[in-house]
């Protein structure tokens, strides 16, 4: 099977994302499901030719998890973008968060905190799906710090691809413009 890129263009006029940073965006995400397909491709003819064992095999394995989870995470994140009303206050992910979080405002300020430390990565709301309870999460790299058990709710993209080319350094007007664009129907159709 190969994977084919999304097409995402529909978020094209998004207020406080550019064009330029947009198309540079998608040409990121189709390197990732390029790389993820040839990586496909490439393990499964070294395991026919018998080379399963060899160290050029685990490299391959290993760098497998980083150009999958760049393709899924683009996806979620151009998914839960292009929204344009708030999350309902009776909605059933309000109510998770509010019972999780204390408030909304709460879950929103600890959210916003963590896309601003430091470093780069991916800030993302999480469900535990043995508890159902939800959880912030950041993750440092693509195939790094995901919690196991755990579904996707939404995800914000916080490598400075994502805003440096219309923000510049300032992350926190970045995560504005994320926060005034959300798909929280997107969002709250992945709540188990």
């Amino acid at each position: 099977m190969t994977y084919q890129a999304k097409d995402y263009s529909g978020l094209l006029g998004m207020p406080g994302f550019s064009e330029t940073l947009l198309r540079n965006h998608f040409t990121l995400y189709q390197g990732y499901v390029n790389n993820t397909n040839k990586l496909l491709e490439t393990i499964a003819q070294m395991v026919k030719d018998g080379k399963a064992g060899t160290p050029e095999f685990a490299e391959l394995k290993r760098r497998l998890g980083w150009e999958w989870n760049g393709m899924r995470l683009h996806e979620y994140y151009f998914e839960n973008l292009g929204g344009k009303e708030a999350l309902a206050p009776g909605s059933k992910l309000y109510q998770k968060l509010v019972e999780n979080f204390g408030s909304f405002e709460l879950w929103e300020k600890e959210f916003r905190a963590t896309g601003t430390m430091r470093g780069i990565g991916w800030v993302g709301l999480y469900q535990d799906l043995q508890s159902g309870r939800l959880l912030n999460f950041w993750i440092n790299e693509h195939d790094v710090g995901h919690p196991a058990g755990c579904q996707l709710l939404l995800i914000m993209d916080v490598f400075e691809h994502a805003f440096i080319t219309d923000y510049g350094l300032k992350r926190a007007d970045y995560i504005e413009a994320f926060f005034k664009n959300l798909n929280w129907k997107a969002v709250e159709s992945r709540l188990k």
